[in-house]
């Protein structure tokens, strides 16, 4: 019989919320308007992501869910002590970058931005637990959108790296467990909500997509390089939206599709673990026509590598060299064909925990460096039964299979930091802007429209979760 491997001793549990999705107070504290706060709910969200429908305004026949999201701004206090009182160890967040430099390109911070997360942190160390800390999770200063082009402009280097020195030695001592850029690849795949980018016409987006990826990389390249001279004992990691694409048959066609598809999300990935681009990418850019503007020094600047790799694992993805089939889900972003194998999530998301191992033995064998889960989750409709509870057993169930698969992939001999599910309380959903999409373990009372009295209440998912932590992962009945 296979026994339930053992997590290291150390192993950090908890869960992972975004400044944009939960935080609210868009305008307070002298918050200034973020990429985010332009994305509206509803028919035109996908084009707005995607940048093929400007916005650098706010219009008000429109519903924005990060406006209020779930007022995390002025309740931390108490969904931290909720957090404690699962027993978590680390919780990742981000710090919004407009609430620190509202306008982006200032030389000085906003004071009061930085005493609402250094009162943050306090309130997590409080409870002995580690903040994991995203530095750009989703959300670019609009000034830098509408004045720079945001991350088409070199400019943006030296503003990104200004904030990053500012939180690293404003809160050096209370974090030490860093992230530069969210999800980093999802620029190729939302550019506006990636990274800011609009298009104009008649421009080759791939070669604005390409050309702001290496100011990014430049920027989280130099930010480790800062964080390490702050504080020696400073951990940074990048993070990856991971998932890898399987392919679709046997046929050698459909192998190299997946090939490509995998190379195109970890291309970023390569050039933070690694320190420079991968060798494949001369040829890809000469034939998509992609010239990067790379300057004298950037090849060493580049060569800063982080100290870990983090990764959200949801769903694989499958592959094929004729993906304009009509076999692809519309709820994923990143197009994948639908997997005839494995079950979907209501949102049409492939639930595969094998697949995790898969992805995770895949990029220890890439990069030989610890790995950090730090998004997992399922989205789900919870529904509160007439003794007022959420019974949310299916959350439980996916998660469950999840760790197993992160438990056999430490058996398998790699080092894993951590694991912070996604949306550990209900949040705004970063795909779709619904509230009714939830992932957490506390129920939060609003809807998608914005509506609700924002009470905070423990799903069934709450008490297992506690149970999980308090036994190291040994206890997941």
């Amino acid at each position: 019989m296979h026994m339930e491997t053992k997590f290291p001793a150390g192993f950090l549990w908890g869960g992972a919320i975004a400044a944009n999705q939960a935080e609210g107070a868009w305008r307070e504290g002298g918050k200034g308007p973020a990429t985010v706060d332009m994305i509206p709910h509803g028919s035109d969200r996908l084009a707005v992501k995607l940048g093929q429908q400007p916005r650098f305004t706010w219009r008000d026949d429109e519903f924005y869910p990060s406006h209020e999201a779930i007022d995390f701004y002025h309740r931390y206090k108490e969904d931290i002590a909720l957090m404690a009182e699962m027993g978590f160890t680390v919780f990742r967040t981000s710090i919004a970058w407009s609430r620190i430099y509202p306008q982006g390109d200032e030389l000085t911070p906003n004071e009061a931005g930085i005493a609402f997360y250094r009162d943050l942190f306090n309130e997590c160390k409080k409870y002995n637990i580690e903040p994991l800390v995203t530095l750009c999770h989703f959300d670019v200063p609009m000034h830098l959108v509408k004045e720079y082009g945001s991350w088409r402009s070199r400019k943006m280097v030296d503003f990104f790296t200004r904030y990053a020195r500012t939180c690293f030695e404003a809160f050096d001592g209370l974090v030490k467990y860093w992230l530069t850029f969210n999800e980093i690849n999802i620029l190729l795949h939302s550019p506006f909500s990636g990274a800011g980018l609009v298009f104009a016409e008649g421009e080759n987006p791939q070669q604005v997509k390409y050309q702001a990826a290496h100011h990014e990389l430049l920027a989280s390249a130099l930010a480790t390089k800062i964080a390490h001279e702050v504080n020696p004992q400073n951990q940074v990691g990048c993070m990856l939206a991971g998932g890898n694409f399987y392919p679709y048959s046997c046929k050698p066609e459909d192998v190299w599709a997946a090939l490509e598809k995998d190379r195109e999300n970890l291309f970023f990935i390569d050039v933070q673990a690694r320190g420079a681009y991968p060798a494949w990418t001369k040829r890809m850019f000469r034939e998509q026509g992609i010239e990067i503007a790379i300057q004298p020094g950037d090849e060493e600047i580049l060569q800063d590598t982080v100290d870990f790799v983090s990764f959200s694992y949801y769903a694989s993805r499958c592959a094929s060299a004729d993906m304009n089939n009509n076999n692809t889900s519309a709820a994923n972003i990143v197009k994948s064909l639908k997997n005839p194998f494995i079950e979907a999530s209501e949102w049409g998301w492939g639930i595969d925990p094998l697949g995790l191992r898969i992805t995770m033995n895949m990029m220890y064998d890439r990069y030989q460096k610890p790995l950090f889960l730090v998004e997992n989750g399922l989205g789900a409709k919870d529904v509160i039964n007439a003794k007022g509870e959420i019974e949310d057993d299916y959350r439980i169930s996916y998660l469950r299979e999840h760790i197993r698969a992160m438990a056999e992939a430490i058996d398998d001999g790699i080092p894993i930091i951590g694991y912070t599910s996604w949306g550990c309380i209900d949040l705004v959903s970063a795909s779709t802007g619904e509230m009714s999409k939830r992932y957490g373990f506390v129920y939060v009372d609003r809807d998608d429209r914005g509506e609700g009295t924002l009470a905070r209440t423990r799903k069934k998912s709450f008490w297992w979760y506690k149970k999980v932590i308090a036994s190291n992962g040994a206890d997941l009945d």
